[in-house]
Order: C-alpha cells, then sequence, then structure tokens
C-alpha cells in the first residue's frame, strides 16, 4: 500500500445505486456499462470507472449497505430511468493505491484505516468515499485490480 494525500478533482458522474453486499456490486457494473456503451460514454483513457461507499459495512447490516456504481460522463448526460447523475466533490483524498485480487477489497480499505491514519496527522471528513479502478483486471496476467481507494480527509 502507498498512500498519498492529494487534491483530488469533481468528477461528474452518472451512477446506478446498489443496495445490499458490498460484494455483489459487479451486477450493477454491467447495468451501467449497457447503458453506458451503446450511448458512446466508454471511451478510455478518459472515462474514469468508480464505486462511491456510503456505508461502513462494521455498523450497517449487509442487505441495507448503499454504494453507487459511477461513470464520468461529460456534463449534458441526461439522467435516465435508473441512471442519476450527480458530482463527486473536489478536495483533499487520502488516496491509497493497491493492486489486490477482488478478496483483498475488505483488508485493502482497513489496512488504510488501520495502518495508515493512525499516525497521518488527517482524520476522515463527511465527503463520500470512493474507489477508483485503473485497469480491467480481466486483462491482469494475475486477474487482479488496480484501484485507488480514496477517502476524503481533514487536518486533525
Amino acid at each position: 500500500m502507498s498512500v498519498e494525500v492529494k487534491q483530488m478533482p469533481k468528477f461528474h458522474v452518472a451512477y446506478i445505486r446498489h443496495i445490499g453486499p458490498y460484494n455483489k456490486i459487479g451486477e450493477t457494473f454491467e447495468k451501467i456499462f449497457q447503458w453506458a456503451g451503446p450511448q458512446g460514454l466508454i471511451r478510455f483513457p478518459e472515462t474514469n470507472i468508480m464505486a462511491i461507499y456510503h456505508d461502513d459495512p462494521q455498523i450497517t447490516p449487509e442487505e441495507k449497505l448503499r454504494s453507487d456504481v459511477c461513470i464520468t460522463v461529460p456534463d449534458e448526460t441526461p439522467a435516465t430511468g435508473e441512471i442519476n447523475i450527480t458530482d463527486i466533490p473536489a478536495g483533499k483524498y487520502a488516496v491509497a493505491k493497491f493492486e489486490i485480487k477482488v478478496e483483498d477489497f475488505s483488508e485493502a480499505w482497513a489496512s488504510v484505516y488501520r495502518d495508515w491514519f493512525p499516525n497521518s496527522g488527517y482524520q476522515p471528513d463527511d465527503r463520500p468515499c470512493y474507489e477508483m479502478y485503473l485497469n480491467n483486471p480481466d486483462e491482469h496476467p494475475e486477474k487482479k485490480c488496480i484501484v485507488d481507494i480514496c477517502i476524503p480527509v481533514k487536518p486533525l
């Protein structure tokens, strides 16, 4: 794990809300890609794929966990059906870079809070936490995800 505190930009995103276990979010990713693909909204490398996590799985019952599967879109993109539009706010974030297997996401998040925060001089603030996905794990030789875990911070 490497962590850098940096200013992150605002992201204008289309999203679909997922309610339920975080490890079942894959179906929601499929839905947003099925919507975005035919509209020509998937344009790598400028398109960012992200997920916002609203609840702490240590506190919130699994069936009530809320997350948003996001794809950055142009400002003029309309909300339609289950597709919503919002902005992920700019600001200072602890950005932890990982190269991990799908089953290791929970431990990656825990390690940032357990190992990095106590001596960082920062505390989490109220903006949403998110993951930014930097590769397609199906194309990785070890099927790993390269991901930035982005946690909004403010000084202690």
